[in-house]
């Protein structure tokens, strides 16, 4: 169950990802880590392991912050991932 709800909240945050056009570069590179660590994520066998790294967190709430201002439903679509992954006790 958990892994499934996992699963469904990175679909939505990549769709809202996909969403992103015109960018600087500082916003490129957060966007471009960020689909990488949702690519690890979505990998079955990593992502507990994933989940509970403590620099992927960070970087999921500097995420936040950055995209905060001009983006406020990626920085949403975030930080529910970030509740989520927090209440499944990760």
């Amino acid at each position: 169950m958990e892994q499934q709800k996992l699963r469904e909240l990175l679909v939505a945050l990549h769709q809202e990802l996909a969403t992103v056009d015109s960018v600087d570069e500082a916003t490129g590179g957060v966007l471009s880590t960020l689909r990488e660590d949702i690519g690890k994520l979505v990998d079955k066998e990593h992502s507990s392991a994933l989940a509970t790294d403590e620099p992927l967190r960070e970087r999921l709430s500097e995420a936040v912050n950055h995209f905060e201002a001009g983006h406020p439903r990626l920085s949403l679509a975030i930080q529910h991932l970030l509740d989520s992954l927090a209440n499944m006790g990760f």
